[in-house]
C-alpha cells in the first residue's frame, strides 16, 4: 500500500510543479502594454503630452530610437509649450480610441534675433534632463500635466521612433505556492517509496537452505539457468533497474521544481492586509492660484548652477559673465567688487552664491512669467543666505537679484512649497505697508532713528543693521572731527534703491519683502581753502580715481534688506529679516552739488 501511496504523491507533486510551470509561461499574461509613437522626423522637436503618458495607471518606460545624439526632458505641459512657442513641434496626443497621433504645431512666437529654442540642454524650466548617444531609456512616473520634450540638438531633426510602455499589473499569485507544494508533496512521495522498500525487505524473512544433494549425484554443468543448485544473476540485475527509475523521476520533478523556486513577489499570493491611509492636513489652494514656479529640487540645481557660474566670474573679474547669473543689486555690488579687485589686489572678493540643501524655500504660483522663488541655504559657516531669483521669460536663465545673510533668530511662516505663493502688489492696501514705500520708509529711520515717523512702525529689538549702521556713522563723524571739524563736514543721507521691491505672500496674510536702500556719505570742506585729502581710504581712492579733492567725496553702499511686513491690522511690526550691505561707489562731489 506504500507503493500506491507513493505514486499517487509522485503523479500530485507532476501535476502540481507542472501547474505552478505553466503560470510562469505558456499561462502567463503579457507583463507590459507598449505604445509605439512614429513621426515623419522632420521637425527638431517631439511634445509628448501627458494625456498619453498618463493614458495607463503605473510607471512609463520610455525608449526612444535615434541616430545620433538623443536629447530627452520633462516639465510642466504649460512651460514646455511656451518654451516650444518660436519653433516647429510635432505634438502626440491621444485619438478617440486612446491611441497616439502626431500633430504638427507651428510657430506661434515670431523670436527676435537667434531663436531662443537653439539647445534644449541646459534650461532651467526643465525638472529633469537625459541625454545619450544613439538611444535611450529611462523609466518615468509623471503626472497628466507634465509632459516629455524628445530633441536631438534642437536643430537636427528630433529622432522618430519612440515607444511607452506600461506595467500590465498581471501577477501569478498561485505560482509559487504550487512549486513548492509539489516540491513538498515530491518528498513526501519520495520518503513513502523508501518506506515501502524497506518494509518488503524485511517481510522476506530468512532464505531456506536448498536440499542437500548425493555426493554420487551427477551435476551437468553444461545445462542452462534453470538446472538445480544455479541461481540466475539477471533477476537481481531487473530488480535493481526497476528501483532506480522511480528515483531519477523524482529527481526529474524536484529540479523543475527547484529552477522556479526563485520566483519574483508576483508569483506569491499578497497576504499583507490593504493599509488604511491616515488623512492629513488638508492645504486650501486659493482659487485662481498658479503653480509653483519651480520645485525644491529644481530650484537647488538652479542655484547650483549660478554659484558655479558666479564663482568663475569671481575668479576672473567678469562682470559680463556674472550678469548671466546675477542682476539687480546681486550684480551692481559685484560689479563694483570687480573694480576694486583689479585696482587693489588684496582686496577681498565678495561671498560666494551658496548652494546646497535648502533650509527654507518658497517658489512663486505663477504660471507665466516674469517667476521668481525664494531661497534659505547655509554657507559653510552655517549662516543662513536668503537669495531671491527671478525668471523674465521661458528661455531665459534664473538670475539672483537679492542676496542677505540671515538674522539668527528670524522666523518666517511660509506656505508649503508644493503650493507656493503668489507675489504682492507694490502698491497693495492689504499690508501695514505698502511694498513700494517701504525702502523710503527705512531710509528715514536710518537718518532719523527714533525721531522718524515711521519708527512706530519697524521692530527695533530684531533689527541689528539699524544699530550697526547708527555705530559706524557716529565712528566716522568722531575720526573726521578730531581733524576736520572746523574745516570741513560729514553729512549722511539714506534713499530708496533704484531696485523694485520683490515680494512673497506669507501664511499669516504677511509678506516678506526684498528692497534696496542706497546710503549716501558725503564729506565736503567749508573752508574754501581746504582739501579733503583721502589718506588710508584706498577703496575711494580706487573708485574716484583720486587721493584729495577740494570739493569732497561722495561714497554710496547698497544695502540689500529683506523685511516681514504684516498685513493691515495686525498688532505686529515690521521686522527686518535679512541685511547685507557692500561699498557701491565713490566719486568726486560736484562744484554744483
Amino acid at each position: 500500500m506504500r507503493f500506491v501511496w507513493a505514486i499517487i504523491a509522485f503523479v500530485l507533486a507532476t501535476l502540481m510543479i507542472g501547474a505552478g510551470v505553466a503560470q510562469r509561461t505558456i499561462l502567463e499574461a503579457p507583463t507590459t502594454e507598449t505604445a509605439e509613437i512614429t513621426t515623419d522626423g522632420s521637425a527638431p522637436y517631439v511634445l509628448i503630452d501627458g494625456s498619453v503618458l498618463d493614458s495607463h495607471p503605473g510607471s512609463q518606460t520610455l525608449r526612444i530610437q535615434g541616430d545620433g545624439q538623443v536629447f530627452a526632458a520633462y516639465a510642466r505641459t504649460q512651460d514646455v509649450s511656451a518654451w516650444l512657442a518660436p519653433t516647429t513641434y510635432e505634438h502626440i496626443t491621444l485619438n478617440g480610441e486612446g491611441e497616439p497621433v502626431s500633430k504638427t504645431v507651428d510657430a506661434s512666437v515670431t523670436p527676435e534675433g537667434d531663436s531662443p529654442t537653439a539647445s534644449p540642454a541646459g534650461s532651467d524650466l526643465w525638472l529633469d534632463e537625459f541625454q545619450q548617444e544613439g538611444s535611450l531609456a529611462t523609466t518615468l512616473r509623471l503626472p497628466a500635466d507634465m509632459s516629455v520634450l524628445v530633441a536631438s540638438d534642437g536643430s537636427s531633426p528630433a529622432p522618430g521612433t519612440m515607444s511607452v510602455s506600461w506595467p500590465t499589473g498581471a501577477t501569478t499569485p498561485w505560482a509559487g505556492p504550487l512549486l513548492a507544494g509539489g516540491i513538498l508533496v515530491a518528498l513526501i512521495g519520495l520518503a513513502l517509496y523508501i518506506l515501502a522498500l524497506r518494509h518488503v525487505r524485511r517481510s522476506r524473512g530468512p532464505r531456506r537452505k536448498g536440499l542437500p544433494v548425493t555426493a554420487t549425484q551427477p551435476i551437468d554443468l553444461s545445462a542452462g539457468d534453470e538446472a538445480k543448485g544455479v541461481i540466475a544473476a539477471s533477476p537481481a540485475r531487473r530488480r535493481l533497474t526497476a528501483g532506480r527509475r522511480p528515483l531519477i523521476a523524482v529527481s526529474t520533478v524536484l529540479a523543475g521544481g527547484l529552477a522556479f523556486t526563485g520566483c519574483s513577489p508576483e508569483a506569491w499570493p499578497d497576504l499583507q492586509p490593504e493599509s488604511t491611509p491616515t488623512p492629513s492636513a488638508s492645504v486650501i489652494v486659493p482659487e485662481g492660484q498658479g503653480a509653483p514656479a519651480v520645485t525644491q529640487t529644481q530650484a537647488e540645481r538652479i542655484l547650483g548652477r549660478i554659484s558655479e557660474q558666479v564663482a568663475a566670474a569671481d575668479e576672473s573679474n567678469d562682470a559680463k559673465a556674472a550678469a548671466v547669473r546675477l542682476t539687480g543689486p546681486a550684480l551692481v555690488e559685484r560689479e563694483t567688487n570687480y573694480r576694486l579687485r583689479k585696482e587693489l589686489p588684496k582686496a577681498e572678493p565678495l561671498p560666494a552664491i551658496p548652494s546646497g540643501d535648502m533650509t527654507a524655500f518658497l517658489p512663486q504660483a505663477k504660471d507665466d512669467w516674469p517667476r521668481m522663488f525664494l531661497a534659505v541655504v547655509e554657507d559653510a559657516d552655517g549662516a543662513g543666505t536668503m537669495m531671491t531669483a527671478t525668471q523674465e521669460n521661458p528661455w531665459a536663465e534664473y538670475k539672483v537679484a537679492y542676496v542677505s545673510s540671515l538674522r539668527a533668530d528670524a522666523s518666517m511662516n511660509l506656505a508649503a512649497k508644493y503650493v507656493g505663493a503668489v507675489a504682492v502688489e507694490p502698491n497693495s492696501p492689504f499690508l501695514l505697508m505698502p511694498p513700494k514705500d517701504l525702502a523710503a520708509a527705512y531710509a528715514d529711520l536710518l537718518d532719523k532713528g527714533a525721531k522718524s515717523e515711521f519708527a512706530g512702525m519697524f521692530d527695533e529689538k530684531t533689527d541689528t543693521f539699524r544699530t550697526l549702521v547708527a555705530k559706524n556713522r557716529a565712528t566716522l563723524l568722531k575720526n573726521f572731527n578730531e581733524t576736520g571739524e572746523k574745516t570741513g563736514r560729514v553729512s549722511f543721507k539714506a534713499e530708496p534703491g533704484p531696485s523694485d521691491p520683490l515680494s512673497l505672500v506669507t501664511l499669516d496674510s504677511g509678506a516678506i519683502v526684498a528692497v534696496t536702500v542706497t546710503e549716501n556719505e558725503t564729506i565736503v570742506p567749508t573752508d574754501k581753502d581746504a582739501v579733503i585729502k583721502l589718506g588710508d581710504n584706498v577703496v575711494v581712492k580706487a573708485l574716484s580715481g583720486v587721493s584729495q579733492s577740494s570739493t569732497g567725496f561722495r561714497t554710496q553702499y547698497t544695502d540689500q534688506l529683506y523685511f516681514f511686513v504684516p498685513a493691515q491690522g495686525s498688532n505686529e511690526k515690521i521686522q527686518l529679516l535679512a541685511s547685507r550691505s557692500n561699498v557701491l561707489d565713490a566719486k568726486v562731489v560736484k562744484k554744483s552739488e
